[in-house]
């Protein structure tokens, strides 16, 4: 007898189709077979299976199982067919009947006694059967909150196997996993960081506003201990909330991944990714031989932040700079390319020399000008280019680090940075993916960043006396118009890039 039970494969962060097919033989040889180019993963779940059948009460079906997993050309690498082969098998040994298995996606992992364990992707499989139009999905009870998102489906969550075969059968009825979208961004969508913590530094806030209201990557250069950290985990309070569809795509990647809480349905805020400076090429951009997200994929729609900027591997900085222009990392394999998203806004803190006081107007410096040389070349020329705002932050005096706090805070900036977001969407709406200041392209440029005379002489002097590159040049002009945007102005004027141009600080000497 041929059973089929559907279920899903996960490629990067996406989930396709799969087919696990069952049959049972009582002729010939009792033997097992399990094709269809499964992994090491999946061939060692046979013996969870058996194991997991018996003591919830249920017998293996035989003598001779053949269990193919289709399509048979996409390599299976998860534990997640637990389940759905268990299902597969019982219904092709005539264990129990059913007529609900077409109408459900299965996951889940098995453990010896039966329970039923969380897995990876469990978002990506419910947006499969909603793509599907199946009625729902059948899945660990942790991983049904996160399920529950996707509107129209039925969202069973399971804690062990014979509840499984009980709501197949009629004879265990299980409500269908629900959440409260409003709810979870009401209570969730908050940060335990303020930029009223920060004491001083207003003209680094100003900066960061300028780069939370246009999408622009930062570079923040400074001594140990001026608060380029402090700074860089709180830029993400400034930035406009999530909404439902990012939050969607970033927890899609978490899921992918394994790392969102058992029992969370979203990201109600958006991330922050500060990953250690020996991390490997594939930790940051993705890979490995079945490639998994990285690092500025985790970061999609919020800030990867790069603390002591220079030490990292030139060749893992290197790759950062097509995920910085395309919004996307792509990975291509001999069987396949997958590609992940990374939407990200970059923050990068280095010290301006090795010891770190070569800025700093108390402490001596005891570099000499080779190792400072040396040092800032650890960072190619071509990645700096891509960092829209370069900005220095001195040590904060004495007065202000005791004084009370007076400067700007998160809810003061972030409604500027909303209000800006919101002329950049009037202004690019109907242009596909062009939504911020910062993804405009070379002809979006010189559509929407015309300068009057005066404005067009500022601009002459800066790319004559620093020698700005064409890059940077239309970096200058995209970072005046956001500029203009915050003080709503519709036209961008001299003040404004000259404002934009004292953020090219590394197209200088320092």
């Amino acid at each position: 007898m041929i059973s089929r039970v559907h279920s899903s494969i996960l490629q990067g962060i996406d989930a396709i189709g799969c087919e696990v097919e069952a049959d049972v033989s009582t002729g010939g040889v009792g033997e097992l077979k399990l094709v269809g180019l499964a992994e090491v993963s999946v061939k060692e779940s046979i013996s969870r299976i058996q194991a997991a059948l018996r003591n919830s009460g249920y017998r293996w079906p035989g003598p001779k199982v053949t269990i193919n997993l289709a399509p048979a050309d996409v390599k299976k690498d998860s534990a997640a067919f637990d389940l759905p082969i268990a299902l597969a098998c019982m219904l092709a040994g005539g264990q129990f009947v059913t007529e609900k298995i077409d109408d459900y996606l299965v996951i889940g992992e098995l453990a010896l006694d039966g329970r039923v364990r969380p897995v990876k992707g469990a978002l990506a499989t419910a947006m499969l059967a909603g793509r599907q139009e199946r009625q729902g999905i059948i899945l660990p009870v942790e991983n049904a909150a996160e399920a529950a998102v996707v509107d129209g489906l039925d969202v069973i969550g399971v804690r062990f196997l014979t509840d499984a075969v009980g709501f197949l059968t009629g004879e265990l009825p299980i409500d269908p996993a629900q959440v409260d979208l409003d709810s979870i961004f009401a209570v969730s969508a908050h940060y335990d960081v303020d930029f009223s913590d920060v004491r001083g530094q207003e003209s680094a806030k100003r900066a960061l506003t300028i780069a939370a209201a246009g999408h622009h990557n930062v570079l923040l250069i400074g001594p140990p201990g001026a608060g380029k950290t402090m700074l860089a985990k709180r830029l993400p309070t400034i930035l406009p909330p999530l909404s439902l569809s990012e939050s969607l795509e970033t927890t899609r990647v978490y899921s992918a991944r394994g790392l969102l809480e058992a029992g969370r349905s979203l990201l109600a805020t958006r991330p922050v990714r500060t990953p250690h400076h020996s991390s490997s090429s594939a930790a940051m951009i993705g890979g490995g031989a079945i490639p998994q997200p990285g690092e500025v994929s985790l970061a999609h729609h919020g800030v990867l932040f790069l603390d002591e900027f220079p030490e990292f591997a030139r060749a893992t900085l290197e790759m950062i700079r097509q995920p910085l222009e395309d919004g996307c990392v792509t990975i291509p394999r001999v069987h396949s390319t997958l590609k992940f998203p990374a939407a990200i806004m970059l923050v990068a803190a280095m010290n301006p020399c090795p010891c770190g006081y070569y800025t700093d107007p108390k402490r001596p410096c005891k570099c000499t000008p080779n190792a400072i040389e040396r040092y800032m070349g650890r960072v190619s020329g071509p990645l700096i280019d891509r960092i829209d705002i370069h900005m220095e932050i001195p040590p904060v005096p004495w007065r202000q680090l005791r004084g009370e706090s007076d400067g700007a805070g998160s809810a003061q900036m972030r409604e500027g940075v909303i209000a800006a977001r919101r002329i950049q969407r009037r202004r690019f709406s109907g242009n596909g993916e062009t939504t911020t200041n910062a993804t405009m392209s070379s002809r979006k440029v010189r559509e929407h960043c015309k300068l009057d005379q005066p404005g067009e002489a500022v601009l002459k002097q800066a790319m004559c006396e620093l020698g700005l590159s064409a890059r940077a040049h239309d970096k200058v002009l995209r970072i005046a118009r956001t500029i203009a945007d915050l003080n709503g102005d519709q036209n961008i004027q001299s003040q404004h890039l000259a404002e934009a141009i004292q953020y090219r600080r590394l197209d200088r000497k320092l």
